[in-house]
């Protein structure tokens, strides 16, 4: 039996952590192998720490902010989609499939929708298995 997918969010204070935060107090039932982290806002996501994560283990990244057109920093979710578009160029790259880095647009209001994402990933990336990375490291 392969163990779940380790998978690290990255999520904007004013949406999409909200929106987790949502599903939780809901009890709106999602995989609990995500780890998230908050920022302020999905455009400051560091390409660097996408790859970081995968170099430590990570079997996917999601990166999920507000929607474009209520952004709280007006163009942060614009930034963050084309640092995510950055990196999926990057992951070809090195061998790692682009489908391992996800974005999402997932307001407050929507916990239901952050469930699904989740579940969503944690399926798709089940199928495809781990990383190369976690392969070159003997697994954890």
């Amino acid at each position: 039996m392969t163990a779940e997918p380790k998978i690290l969010a990255f999520t904007c204070n004013w949406c999409s952590y909200a929106g987790a935060d949502l599903a939780g107090t809901s009890r709106i039932q999602y995989p609990p192998n995500i780890r998230i982290i908050r920022l302020m806002c999905s455009g400051r996501v560091d390409p660097t720490w996408i790859l970081r994560a995968f170099e430590l283990g990570a079997d996917g990244v999601l990166v999920s902010g507000c929607h474009p057109q209520d952004c709280h920093y007006v163009s942060g979710n614009e930034k963050a989609e084309e640092r995510v578009n950055s990196v999926k160029r990057t992951m070809r790259l090195l061998g790692l499939e682009a489908e391992r880095l996800r974005l999402e647009w997932i307001s407050a209001s929507e916990g239901g929708r952050f469930a699904e994402v989740v579940k969503d990933f944690t399926e798709k990336l089940s199928k495809m298995g781990s990383t190369p990375f976690q392969t070159a490291r003997g697994g954890e």
